[in-house]
């Protein structure tokens, strides 16, 4: 009995801390779309691995971050993103799938109507230069991640080590994670997010 109250006091608790707006900063991520189509994208179909798509690092998703955990599912006071408003975010997210469930999970909790998260989405791509040597990745390759945080460093140079973070899943380069406020100015990420990749050798596969 004392542990079922507990627990649903717990729930409670999670429950209340998800509320929209209520947040401390924005992770973004971005996914290295070669990889994750060799992993799971072209087993699914899906249009962002298709022949001649040319995807490199895309927009996984904007974040709404505590300094420890996030929120997510939140109760949002506007209604969800229209067919329209997801599909004109496939140019950067790969796939208006994908914009609808990063609406629904994290997009929610922002606080903003889904247009208006969609627009600050896009402003904090457009806000980091993806380096000149992924844009024209001809080749698979094997490298350490590090090389990785090393170049957005060196092509952003408003951004600190402690505010990038690269994973990896599998052996292969996952994300490039970046930390922003809340008006998308970089910043030092949690301690929970930074979840650097050290393999020596990762891989890393050319644009298609």
């Amino acid at each position: 009995m004392y542990r079922w109250i507990a627990a649903a006091a717990l729930a409670a608790q999670g429950a209340a801390a998800d509320t929209p707006g209520d947040f401390d900063y924005y992770v973004m991520a971005l996914s290295w779309s070669p990889n994750w189509c060799d992993s799971v994208g072209r087993a699914r179909n899906s249009p962002q691995c298709a022949p001649g798509a040319d995807y490199g690092w895309v927009l996984h998703g904007l974040w709404p971050q505590h300094e420890v955990g996030y929120p997510a599912d939140c109760q949002s006071a506007y209604p969800p993103p229209s067919r329209r408003d997801t599909a004109e975010m496939a140019d950067i997210m790969g796939t208006a799938g994908l914009a609808w469930h990063q609406w629904n999970k994290h997009g929610s909790c922002s606080g903003l109507s889904s247009q208006a998260y969609f627009a600050l989405s896009r402003a904090a791509f457009d806000s980091i230069e993806i380096p000149q040597a992924f844009r024209a990745l001809n080749r698979d390759v094997t490298l350490p991640a590090l090389l990785i945080e090393e170049a957005f460093l060196d092509t952003n140079p408003d951004l600190t080590a402690d505010g990038v973070t690269v994973t990896c899943r599998g052996g292969a380069i996952q994300e490039a994670r970046i930390c922003l406020t809340k008006d998308l100015k970089p910043r030092d990420c949690g301690m929970d997010v930074i979840r650097d990749c050290t393999l020596p050798s990762a891989a890393f596969s050319a644009i298609d």
